[in-house]
This record gives structure tokens, sequence and C-alpha cells, in this order.
């Protein structure tokens, strides 16, 4: 049981000093500036976490292990002398019992039972416990080994990653500056383009004004003259014998209506002489215009 707790106890200073080796390269290696970000130390914090929790439970499941192991030795040798064991699983939390071993452990082992005068089991296989002490110690060393070596991996890939993004950084930065003055010279050139546009369009509104103005003119001078024409055509036309025969005739052809319809006024009949009057004096009238226009286009006014 002795040796066991010694085991034991080196155990947990190996991996309480790998531990310890973790933090301190953590130290060396990423704690190298006076500031640091909230994202950088949350991110060394969760590296940390990741290698603690991987170191803890790395013994914790060798110390299951090794429990198993030391059972397994001594429920075969038990089962040599025709020995039947049986263990208690809440005696395992058993507070007190818990204590007197922390203590035991504390005095070194100074403080041993006398020899019990029962008989004993056959002690263990020495070599068999060198053996395994080896083997965890083999698997130990390669265990901080490959820890180190990918620690040193993960810190040089995170420097390489600063190193690109600070690149990029720079590369973007440049970029930008580039298209901001392509973006300003392209700006110039479309206010360039837009004041001679400007003015362009002014000459070409104040030549259209001009224009509008001088047609303005011109249209009043030839309705004037238009004008005349037909004050003079009219008259001219008002001259001829084909008028004042139309005259004449329109005169006549009304006072024929009259008559017609004081004569209809003493009639039972009166609405529809009235309305046979009424289409009389409207062919009459179409007649007369007809005869207007067909006399008008044949008349040539002498010169």
């Amino acid at each position: 049981m002795i040796n066991y707790m010694r085991f034991a106890r080196s155990k947990r200073v190996l991996r309480l000093k790998t531990i310890d080796s973790c933090f301190e390269d953590l130290k060396e290696s990423r704690l190298v500036e006076e500031t640091f970000t909230v994202d950088e130390v949350k991110e060394m914090l969760d590296g940390l976490q990741v290698v603690v929790r991987g170191e803890v439970e790395v013994e914790l499941i060798n110390s299951a292990h090794t429990n198993v192991l030391l059972l397994r030795q001594l429920f075969s040798q038990a089962e040599k002398f025709y020995l039947r064991l049986q263990t208690d699983i809440s005696e395992l939390e058993n507070r007190e019992m818990l204590e007197q071993v922390a203590e035991f452990e504390k005095t070194d082992f100074k403080t041993l039972n006398q020899e019990s005068s029962k008989p004993k089991l056959a002690p263990l296989n020495e070599a068999g416990v060198s053996e395994l002490l080896n083997k965890f110690w083999w698997c130990v060393k390669s265990d901080l080994l490959f820890l180190i070596s990918a620690l040193d991996e993960k810190t040089k890939a995170e420097r390489a990653l600063k190193d690109l993004q600070k690149m990029q950084g720079e590369q973007q930065v440049a970029a930008q500056s580039k298209e901001i003055s392509s973006l300003e010279d392209t700006v110039a050139a479309l206010k360039d383009d837009y004041e001679r546009s400007l003015s362009a369009n002014a000459a070409s509104q104040k030549d259209l004004q001009e224009n509008l103005i001088s047609s303005k003119h011109e249209l009043l001078r030839v309705q004037e003259q238009l004008a005349l024409a037909e004050k003079e055509l009219e008259k001219k036309f008002q001259q001829t014998a084909a008028y004042r025969n139309m005259k004449e005739i329109l005169t006549k052809k009304n006072e024929q209506i009259k008559e017609i319809r004081k004569r209809l006024q003493r009639s039972a009949l009166e609405r529809q002489f009235h309305s046979n009057a009424g289409d009389v004096f409207q062919g009459l009238v179409h007649y007369g215009i007809v005869s207007f226009f067909c006399v008008f286009f044949r008349y040539e006014p002498n010169e």
C-alpha cells in the first residue's frame, strides 16, 4: 500500500510539473507584450484551458486505469489462495478515512502500524511494478514532448497568421486609398463635364429664346397680313352681284316664311305646318348656302 501511495504521489507531482510547464510556456511564448486586447487574452486562456484540461483528463484516466490494474493484481493473488474478496464502493467516499490517508501521507509514511500476526498475502512482483512505472514514464514523456511540439507549432502558426493579417491589412489600406483617389478624379471629371454642359445649355437656351421671340414677331406680322387680306377679300365679295342676288333671295324667302307662319296660326294644323315650314326653311337655307358657295367659287374678281 505504501509503495502504491508513493507511486501515486510521484505521478501527481509529475503531472503538476507538467501543468506548471504549460503555464511557463504560455508566459514565455505569448506574454511578450505589455498590453493585450480582450480577444487575445481570451484566446490565450482558451488555449491554456485546452492544454490543462487535457493534462488533468489524462491524469484522471491513468489513475483510474492504474487502480484497475492494482485491483486486478490483488484479486488474482487472492484467487490463488482461494479467497474471495469483496469491495464496498461506499467506503471510497468516507471523509474520515480519506482524511486519515491524507494525514498519513503528510507524515511521509513514518507512523507505520505494527506488523500483524495474521497471515499476509504474497507481495507484488517488484519487477512488474518497475516495468509499469517505466512504461508510464515513457508515456508521460512522449505526451509531454508531443504537447510541447504542438504548443510550439501553434505559436508559430499564430505568429504567421498575425503577420499575414498585418500584410493583408496594409494591402487593403493601399487598395482603398487608390480606389478613393480614383473616385475623386472621376468626381472632378464629372464636375467639369457638368459645368461645361451647364454653360452650353445656357447658351443654347439663350439662342432658343431669341429665336422664339423672333418667331413670335414673324407670326404676329403674318397674322396681321392675313387679317387684312381676309377683310379685303370679304369687302370685294360683298361688292359682287352674286352676293347681292343671294342676299335678296334670302330676304324674299324670309318674308315668305313669315307670311306662311301667319296663315298657319289660324289653322288647327299649326304644329304640322310649322314643322313643314321648318323643313322648307332648312331646305331653302341649304339651297341658298349651296348656291352661295357655287357662285363664290366660280367668281373670279377683276384685278
